[in-house]
């Protein structure tokens, strides 16, 4: 990254720390894969923070909960439609399926009924789901996103069950080693940063309390690095290491509820947060625990992720990670990729062109690997990716037709009954076929 670029990066991120008074402030950028921009402000004990120092990642946490819960989906084991008690008998909750506890919408409380878990020592899971009676449903499961700690404690049981150990020694195992995230701990470790609360009206800190959350911790447990935490950007934009297929990472992507009501500019998938900010898509999650903020955010269109680790209570301005993605645009924006020929198989070469749907014009384009896209002309219609099955057929990627089958015929495509012909209403055709009778 060039000098230029880093110092108005570098800049950005001292405003942040020092207009909010944050006693340390990092922040990283990963492209392609890799960091390519660490910036450090503040103090932690003498020294400045450096991608090793270990900061508090709160709800981060979360997101690499459903990672196991989607490796024990892909083997099997479970399957997202399930309810809980299949798996988790004994709550009050069985009817709630794996998939609400994932996305937030299974209608639970957002805390559990304890004293402030997050400043207090945790409870073991069983003195937990004690406590936990049919006041803790708030909501009718499916109806709405209502973030859930409580959850995402049920979900890190039901992975130690399944995997016969704690949800921390199989998130380790799982996905932690592979993808290098070795300083990712329950627990801090040297160095690290202490965290604080800052006086809303002097520059004096109190230090914050700090415990193992227990059954809890699953909702918010973990300490990482800069450095950790950039590999973790790297994995939510595509870099998976085997942990992940991209098919189910993808589907962790998808938007399964709306977070912000009316504005629909964020929301939350599987384990994941998703949000729409200055035109970009992103997924990843904030963090927050007594003295701690964080957030990770990946473009996996771009390949692009960024991140902010501070120990600080509350206070940041909420607009630094856009705006550092928005230095990066305008000093270093990416190249696109190279366009090359493909070889193309004949048949398909054939098909690709103009189709319609009555009278309505599409065309047909041929993608890699033996993909097709089909699109309305000028826009306005159902737009859909195909991806070739092994009986012949076009299995729908996304768009209206996600899910549905297309079918090449001789003189027509059908597409879950919908008839495309080469001519509007071609008589020729199945129904709904059409007449040569145009006249004005």
């Amino acid at each position: 990254m060039g000098h230029p670029t880093a110092r108005a990066l570098l800049r950005r991120l001292a405003v942040e720390q020092a207009e909010c008074r944050v006693p340390s402030l990092t922040a990283a950028i990963v492209r392609d894969g890799r960091p390519v921009w660490f910036g450090g402000r503040g103090r932690v004990g003498d020294d400045a923070p450096s991608a090793a120092t270990q900061y508090r990642i709160g709800s981060i946490t979360k997101s690499m909960v459903a990672v196991v819960v989607m490796r024990l989906r892909d083997e099997g084991l479970l399957d997202l439609a399930d309810p809980l008690e299949r798996h988790l008998p004994g709550t009050p909750f069985g009817h709630l399926t794996v998939a609400q506890l994932l996305s937030h919408t299974a209608g639970l409380t957002a805390e559990p009924p304890t004293a402030w878990w997050e400043r207090t020592p945790g409870l073991p899971a069983d003195d937990l789901r004690a406590r936990l009676g049919p006041a803790a449903l708030k909501h009718r499961p499916g109806r709405r996103f209502h973030y859930s700690n409580v959850g995402f404690a049920l979900l890190g049981e039901l992975v130690g069950r399944l995997r016969g150990t704690t949800w921390l020694k199989a998130l380790r195992t799982e996905v932690l080693d592979p993808l290098g995230m070795h300083d990712t701990t329950p627990r801090p470790r040297t160095p690290h940063a202490t965290g604080y609360a800052v006086h809303p009206w002097a520059d004096v800190v109190l230090a914050e309390p700090e415990h193992d959350a227990d059954a809890m911790g699953p909702a918010g447990q973990l300490w990482s690095t800069p450095y950790d935490l950039a590999r973790w950007a790297a994995f939510l934009c595509g870099e998976s290491a085997g942990v992940l297929c991209p098919g189910t990472l993808a589907e962790m992507r998808e938007p399964a509820g709306v977070e912000d009501g009316d504005t629909w500019t964020s929301g939350y998938g599987l384990g994941l947060q998703l949000a729409r900010l200055r035109g970009r898509r992103l997924a990843g999650h904030t963090g927050s625990m007594p003295g701690f903020l964080a957030t990770v955010w990946a473009d996996a269109a771009e390949g692009l992720g960024v991140l902010f680790m501070a120990n600080t209570t509350a206070g940041m301005s909420g607009t630094l990670l856009p705006d550092l993605l928005d230095i990066l645009e305008e000093h270093e924006p990416r190249l696109p990729d190279e366009w090359r020929p493909a070889p193309a198989d004949a048949g398909l070469l054939a098909l690709t062109g103009l189709w319609h749907w009555g009278p309505k014009p599409y065309a047909l384009r041929l993608l890699s690997d033996r993909a097709l896209s089909l699109e309305p002309i000028g826009g306005g219609g159902r737009a859909s990716r195909f991806v070739p099955q092994q009986d012949g057929t076009w299995l729908g990627l996304d768009g209206y037709y996600a899910g549905e089958t297309l079918r090449v015929a001789a003189d027509h495509l059908d597409l879950n009954t919908f008839v495309f012909t080469r001519e509007p209403y071609d008589p020729a055709a199945p129904v709904p076929g059409g007449t040569s009778d145009w006249h004005a």
